[in-house]
């Protein structure tokens, strides 16, 4: 596996925690990206939950698709739930993981936490088999 590319809408939350996690876990020689399709900035409680496991993301930045080098890629996780998925056009494996966008829950501090950890948990579980 060269590398692996982590696919979403605003490149904001599932697919910035998905870089990190796999950060954290994929062989050394693996390159790992995100990137969304109308990328906005990283959301503060994508940073949170995964700092709680030991994961620091403070520094990453939303970023475009075009932004990655295709060449390099050659699988493609797409993390969209209830809206569209961005396309990417370059030749890699393609696999669907549908999960709920927690930037979408509207209530209080700890519900959007909640929603949040739910995902990274969820995540922390897939990329861990994926790469195990």
């Amino acid at each position: 596996m060269r590398g692996i590319l982590f696919l979403c809408v605003a490149n904001s939350a599932r697919s910035q925690m998905a870089e990190g996690i796999a950060r954290s876990l994929a062989p050394v020689d693996t390159k790992i990206w995100s990137a969304g399709s109308r990328p906005t900035s990283v959301r503060p409680e994508a940073i949170t939950v995964l700092k709680e496991i030991g994961i620091d993301i403070s520094g990453h930045r939303a970023k475009a698709v075009t932004e990655i080098p295709a060449a390099e890629v050659d699988t493609v996780i797409t993390l969209c739930g209830e809206e569209e998925c961005p396309v990417f056009l370059g030749k890699a494996t393609r696999l669907h993981w549908g999960l709920p966008d927690p930037a979408a829950v509207d209530g209080s501090e700890a519900e959007r936490l909640d929603a949040f950890r739910k995902v990274r948990d969820e995540l922390h579980r897939r990329i861990s088999d994926f790469f195990a």
